[in-house]
């Protein structure tokens, strides 16, 4: 479904929403403004290092939603034909031709074999 084909009043896959790749981006954000925050400040006894965690997190928000966009632009839908028959034939069947078979023409008996 493009852009082209969406209908106005239908909420949005999430796939072609934009909350999806926000909420992505936040999740990430806020989980390197925690481990910054805690890392960066060296110990309990010395004063936290919000700069250092704002910096990380908003590198990380803006690094992980331009990912995000990338492999949402990327994605294409499988053409219908794909999804129809019966897929790879998994049945083996014996006896036509195959090697180690009686009837392939290199391992048949011959008039003269035993001789």
């Amino acid at each position: 479904m493009t852009v082209a084909d969406q209908t106005p009043g239908e909420p949005r896959k999430m796939r072609t929403s934009v909350k999806g790749p926000l909420m992505f981006s936040a999740f990430f954000a806020v989980l390197a403004f925690v481990a910054v925050l805690i890392f960066a400040s060296g110990g309990s006894a010395k004063a936290p290092r919000f700069d250092l965690a704002f910096t990380g997190a908003g590198i990380a928000f803006i690094v992980s939603l331009v990912v995000a966009a990338m492999l949402s632009m990327s994605h294409k839908e499988n053409a219908d034909h794909l999804g129809k028959g019966s897929g790879v034939n998994l049945s083996s069947k014996r006896g036509h031709g195959g090697p180690g078979t009686p009837d392939s023409p290199d391992e048949t008996e011959t008039p003269d074999a035993g001789r």
